[in-house]
């Protein structure tokens, strides 16, 4: 055996919910007396699909001793499962660029005369509006349609939602997060050109929202990627400031110096500092 990172559920926070099964299409995770539990360490492949779908928070990525990942015996999973959920397993390698195991699993599938075709469909046993999106890359260069549209949107990823957001998603990696209250980006009249410009947008609201789950997946998000800086974008109303202690703990937690700005906005949509 040899390190390396493999999901860790925390049994106390876990309530049975179940909502982490669907997204784990590798059957690394069952309900066992009504807790999620790693039934083997050989079906894990440690990039956390299923981490943005606990609401408890119950699940992270550590790194330890572990059995190697075994594509094969995972594909004999895979495959009992139906069409589907294949489709949902080689998306999941695809998207994170995973190609030497998106090899392995195709093989898999030729030798078993199973034809599956790697594309957009993979998501179809998913919620299509938290697939991960990336746009930093296909900005439009047409120079006309700039002159047309004056202002462009500088959103790139999806989703936004912090609840949505995989703690590992690629986009997090050497990234400056703007983690933005809901409310900023419809007081603040310049939120796009002032504030998210070469940021990836994560937003949330402390007052309606589980402060205590924002937490756990910043937490999350720290640990398990190289964040450049973050910026916490909020109103001037109490309720708003909810999120400034949970992430500066988080960065506290973390050991990492991981530059931290705040801005405050008005409720006439004036920013404050």
């Amino acid at each position: 055996m040899s390190k390396r990172k493999i999901i860790k559920i925390d049994e106390e926070k876990c309530n049975g919910c179940g909502l982490c099964i669907p997204n784990c299409p590798e059957g690394a995770i069952q309900i066992i007396d009504n807790k999620a539990r790693l039934i083997s360490d050989l079906f894990c492949d440690g990039l956390g699909a299923c981490i943005g779908h606990c609401p408890q928070g119950a699940i992270t990525i550590e790194e330890r001793e572990a059995q190697k990942y075994n594509e094969r015996k995972v594909m004999e999973n895979v495959v009992r499962q139906g069409k589907n959920v294949i489709k949902a397993h080689l998306e999941h390698l695809k998207g994170h660029g995973e190609k030497e195991y998106l090899k392995e699993a195709v093989d898999f599938l030729k030798e078993k005369n199973i034809e599956i075709e790697v594309g957009h469909g993979a998501h179809e046993h998913a919620c299509p509006g938290s697939k991960i999106m990336d746009f930093r890359s296909k900005e439009n260069k047409d120079p006309l349609k700039k002159q047309i549209h004056k202002t462009e949107s500088e959103l790139k990823t999806w989703p936004i939602q912090i609840k949505l957001v995989p703690a590992l998603a690629p986009y997090l990696n050497n990234a400056d997060l703007l983690i933005a209250a809901d409310c900023v980006s419809f007081a603040y009249a310049d939120f796009h050109q002032n504030l998210l410009k070469d940021k990836v947008l994560l937003i949330g609201c402390p007052k309606l929202d589980d402060t205590a789950l924002y937490g756990e997946k910043i937490n999350q998000m720290i640990k398990n990627n190289n964040i450049k800086s973050i910026t916490y974008a909020h109103m001037e109303v109490p309720c708003c400031f909810g999120l400034l202690p949970i992430i500066k703990e988080a960065i506290a937690k973390s050991g990492k110096k991981i530059p931290f700005e705040e801005i405050n906005i008005s409720i006439k949509g004036e920013r404050i500092n």
